[in-house]
């Protein structure tokens, strides 16, 4: 059994708690207007190509994404999209278990959307939580929830991305209603699993109190995640639209004044 990952990022701060290893898995089935990782969307192998720093010096002329050995020394094309299996991904996981240690770190699966690939994501959480790492899921929900009750077991954590409550405008941006990521959200604060909310700040989308406390009140109306985190836009991605042959939609960042105003919807008085 093997799984078709992108990038394994260590030493992060944003993908749990304490020092963690985020493991991307390629294939996504939303395709949010503002993603900033394009290459994670297509469950292909692909190429990213910058012609600004190409030689043309003719080695890839033919190389295929599938050729995971293919190496371009002046990083003008880059392979996206490598097969591990499970013992190899857990060798490379592995590697940084000094460090989960010390921070009360572990490792993180997201992706695009690491829940597509459930069988293989099941076989490493559970080596993973054998091995007596933290586990966490980084997920958009909009999968069976049957996926979700077989990797619960194995998991510490799941880092649960809500975009906005209106399904039409959800599926103007993303490409799917929310109408399942939703209910399987409920179904997951119904049995206190623990849940950090995660939402995409997009200027123009969601960027608004209205939006904010329709979240706010749908989650005290199922059940109390673990914590709400809001992630301002960034346009950092943008490049690699341009890699992969491709455009995408502009969007504007939310300054930080909104953005304090946006969180402080989520504090209690406790906070």
């Amino acid at each position: 059994m093997k799984a078709t990952i992108f990038d394994i990022q260590r030493n992060s701060f944003v993908d749990g708690p304490g020092i963690r290893t985020t493991v991307f898995f390629k294939g996504c089935n939303l395709r949010c207007a503002w993603c900033h990782n394009p290459e994670s969307q297509s469950g292909n192998k692909e190429f990213l190509f910058y012609p600004n720093k190409c030689i043309l010096c003719g080695r890839c002329a033919n190389a295929t994404p599938e050729d995971e050995n293919f190496i371009c020394y002046h990083d003008a094309r880059i392979s996206c999209g490598k097969d591990y299996t499970v013992l190899e991904l857990f060798r490379e996981i592995s590697r940084d278990m000094p460090y989960y240690a010390a921070s009360r770190g572990g490792v993180t699966f997201s992706g695009g959307e690491c829940m597509l690939q459930i069988d293989f994501l099941k076989s490493i959480l559970r080596e993973c939580k054998i091995n007596g790492m933290h586990t966490a899921v980084d997920t958009a929900g909009h999968v069976p929830f049957d996926y979700f009750q077989r990797i619960l077991s194995y998991t510490d954590l799941i880092l649960y991305d809500i975009k906005c409550l209106d399904s039409k405008k959800h599926k103007q941006y993303t490409g799917v209603p929310n109408d399942l990521i939703l209910d399987n959200l409920a179904k997951l604060l119904q049995i206190n699993f623990p849940i950090l909310i995660r939402i995409p700040v997009i200027a123009g989308v969601n960027d608004t109190i209205e939006e904010m406390t329709a979240i706010r009140n749908y989650l005290e109306a199922h059940g109390k995640p673990k914590g709400v985190e809001l992630l301002q836009y960034h346009a950092l991605g943008e490049h690699k639209y341009e890699a992969l042959g491709r455009k995408n939609q502009a969007f504007t960042v939310p300054t930080e004044e909104k953005m304090a105003l946006l969180c402080a919807v989520f504090k209690t008085d406790n906070e």
